[in-house]
């Protein structure tokens, strides 16, 4: 066995744990990730969900999320507007590509892979290294960036599984007492511990018009083997409330194949999950019942819809001793994880918009600083097989589609209660397990990661532990960060390109008491090429949000381009028309224009821009327009970038 020293070490090669250790090693720490397989991303790619959810909106791409997006672009030549579930459908390989490169460009980030924790160093209560196949690895910082919260378990250090009581928390969604089975809410709660993960499984459209990877056999793709024990009656009615169509187009990559991570009558896979941190053999044998589920929903597809469509092929790596690989993601996309018990925990009220507002409030620590140090967004969603769990609402009209409330991660949930030497970065920060349905997603654990990394390493310049580590100083950092500056504060309407973006962000951390509301920036100063509009229309009216909703699901996803999925033929591409303007219902918006030929007459207009949201929310009825952006056929949507009003009205 070999002895390493580092600076920082990463236990894990996720989502997280990739953003920490690229943050901390670009911040010029030594800096050691050690990852079990040879993708680095986790969510985003090892588990395949190349789909990712939250953080959607221009204002909220920011710090190595932000940089991620605009790294994919650049690789995805025709768009990321492929499917319907997300605004950023790419293909996993080129997403572990990306990651691989920014590693490896670090010659002081040591990259070890194919190896898992076995055993955490300790010196009384601060964690001094861990102990793997072939390496022990002392550091003065680790980070536990593993899936299921292994470090946690390995070294002692108090976490939480599993379900909190109403009275624990607070929390208006959580069932009042986990002892009374008469309650529904409890039932579900003793039926499912966590979340229920997927073992996302990749299918391909192997018709020879479709893809240049058909099978000979006039594009008939192999047959997928039914494993055995898997009964089919349980996948029964997954796509009958969206039609053939749109369930295939939920989770399209490029090069016409289809993510299944399908929640309705689909792969979520949520028996025995306590068997995931029991022992190694446990966690093992569920994962085979896992991935024997998703092959059986794979299985299912294919005898319903025909045998053009099969597993896509070779796409994953194989892994010795692992059963991912080929068509079929390297790990489950797990939910929920152990979740450390943290100096703070954020909970559902803590997520959760101000009253009468459409933001969560700022996080306070106990010396009375902000300590937010990352925004997420997404709506509370959670994941039981067959259940629909309520949830108190947490999501608006905007853009022309629905998002989530923002809301922000404190410091303080990264740090251990009573441990040194030692910060979390995955799903398993301080969390309940009911605020956990949004604060597991994909761009926001990223940005923790790196908030988790410029900790680390901030600890390592200035000799402290991460409790002692002012928390403003970590945000200086991120926000000054030279390579991917991260917003820390909500605002629709700043991004980092702006020039008083950065001050804006320090002066609500300042005065918090300023903060808006609504999330809306009354300093910022358009910058627009429709000067005629802007001067009759005042900034510092926000865009009509519509108020709250209690449906958090999209609506725009209720469509059908076609009675068979053979009506399917275009992809993303970016447009630029003229048209007339239509509204046609809250928060939505409507374009007719002939030069759209086949599209949809009015085509559904979208948008992530703050600035073109405001106008789109003001425009008359019948205005002539002109837009840019991308249109997704999956999504019968064009998602504009800019809108420019021109000088016809409706007649009077």
């Amino acid at each position: 066995m070999e002895t390493l020293w580092t600076e920082v070490l990463v236990v894990g090669g996720g989502t997280g744990g990739t953003a920490a250790a690229i943050q901390a090693a670009r911040r010029g720490v030594a800096t050691t990730l050690v990852s079990e397989f040879s993708w680095l991303g986790g969510m985003l790619t090892a588990a395949g969900v190349s789909a990712p959810d939250g953080n959607e909106l221009i204002p909220w791409q920011t710090g190595l999320w932000g940089a991620f997006l605009r790294t994919l672009e650049t690789r995805h030549p025709n768009g990321l507007d492929q499917g319907w579930v997300s605004f950023f459908n790419f293909d996993p390989v080129i997403g572990a590509a990306i990651f691989s490169d920014w590693v490896t460009a670090l010659p002081n980030l040591n990259w070890i892979a194919h190896q898992t924790p076995q055993a955490v160093l300790r010196q009384g209560d601060r964690v001094v290294g861990v102990q793997f196949s072939d390496y022990t690895i002392y550091a003065q910082i680790t980070l536990d960036a593993t899936e299921l919260g292994d470090v946690l378990a390995l070294g002692d250090i108090p976490y939480r599984w599993g379900w909190e009581a109403q009275r624990v928390w607070q929390e208006h969604s959580a069932p009042i007492d986990l002892t009374d089975l008469s309650d529904p809410l409890t039932s579900i709660a003793h039926q499912y511990s966590v979340q229920a993960p997927t073992w996302v499984v990749v299918m391909q459209d192997f018709s020879p018009q479709q893809t240049d990877n058909a099978s000979p056999k006039q594009g008939i793709a192999p047959k997928i083997a039914l494993p055995d024990g898997v009964n089919l009656s349980q996948f029964e009615g997954a796509w009958a409330n969206h039609g053939k169509v749109s369930f295939m187009n939920y989770g399209r990559l490029p090069g016409n194949r289809f993510m299944m991570n399908w929640p309705i009558h689909g792969n979520d896979y949520g028996r025995h999950l306590d068997q995931l941190i029991a022992d190694p053999t446990a966690r093992q044998s569920w994962h085979q019942a896992a991935r024997n589920h998703s092959q059986g929903f794979a299985y299912y597809i294919q005898q319903q819809l025909g045998q053009r469509y099969g597993l896509a092929q070779d796409l994953f790596p194989k892994a010795s001793g692992h059963l991912g690989g080929g068509a079929f993601a390297l790990m489950p996309y797990y939910r929920e994880s152990r979740r450390l018990q943290g100096i703070t925990t954020v909970t559902e009220n803590h997520i959760l918009p101000m009253i009468d507002g459409v933001v969560a409030a700022l996080p306070c620590n106990q010396t009375g600083a902000i300590s937010a140090i990352a925004i997420g967004n997404y709506a509370n969603d959670h994941h039981y097989p067959g259940v629909d769990y309520p949830l108190q609402p947490k999501s608006i009209r905007w853009g022309g589609r629905w998002t989530g409330t923002p809301f922000t991660i404190p410091y303080e949930a990264l740090i251990p209660d009573t441990i040194d030497g030692l910060l979390v970065c995955e799903k398993n920060l301080s969390v309940s397990h009911i605020a956990n349905g949004s604060t597991r997603l994909q761009p926001i654990v990223m940005l923790i990661g790196q908030a988790a990394g410029m900790a680390a390493a901030l600890c390592i310049e200035t000799h402290q532990v991460p409790r002692t580590l002012p928390v403003q100083q970590l945000q200086q950092a991120l926000l000054t960060d030279p390579t991917a500056p991260a917003a820390v504060v909500p605002l629709f309407n700043l991004s980092p390109h702006q020039p008083i973006w950065q001050q804006q962000q320090q002066y609500y951390l300042n005065y918090p008491e300023h903060y808006p509301k609504d999330g809306w920036d009354r300093v910022i100063v358009p910058q627009s090429s429709i000067a005629s509009f802007l001067a009759t229309t005042p900034l510092t009216a926000p865009p009509k949000t519509d108020g709250l909703a209690e449906d958090s699901r999209p609506d725009q996803h209720q469509h059908s381009l076609g009675q068979t999925i053979e009506a399917y033929t275009s992809t993303s591409s970016y447009c630029n028309v003229r048209g007339l303007f239509h509204r046609t219902g809250k928060q939505q918006y409507g374009l007719t224009a002939p030069s759209l030929n086949a599209l949809p007459d009015p085509c559904t207009l979208v948008t992530l821009h703050a600035e073109s949201n405001r106008i789109l929310s003001n425009l008359a009825e019948g205005q002539l327009i002109e837009v840019m952006g991308w249109w997704n056929a999956a999504g019968s949507w064009l998602r504009i970038d800019t809108v420019k009003c021109l000088n016809q009205r409706p007649a009077q």
